[in-house]
């Protein structure tokens, strides 16, 4: 297949954060326009989004305090569904 050039304008902002969304994505921009043009002409269209899975506020402290409770010693954790059901008296 033979090869050519693509030049492009863009907003240097906007370029920079899609580089590092595509960087985070193990991409690099070549390969990120090259993936976006072959499925557009595949599926004759704006074919996809790719967005990393970034958590919503919510998501975010839940899982900051789940890693908070998993580290400190201070929190009992049980090893089995029976020793939690006898610690709650179930």
């Amino acid at each position: 297949m033979e090869k050519t050039n693509l030049n492009i304008r863009t907003d240097k902002e906007i370029k920079e954060q899609a580089e590092e969304i595509f960087s985070a994505l193990g991409l690099n921009m070549t390969t990120a326009v090259n993936i976006f043009l072959r499925t557009t002409v595949r599926e004759n269209g704006i074919p996809f989004s790719l967005k990393l899975d970034t958590p919503n506020d919510v998501t975010a402290q839940a899982i900051e305090e789940g890693r908070r409770i998993a580290y400190d010693e201070r929190v009992r954790g049980y090893v089995s569904i029976d020793e939690l059901k006898k610690a709650l008296g179930l």
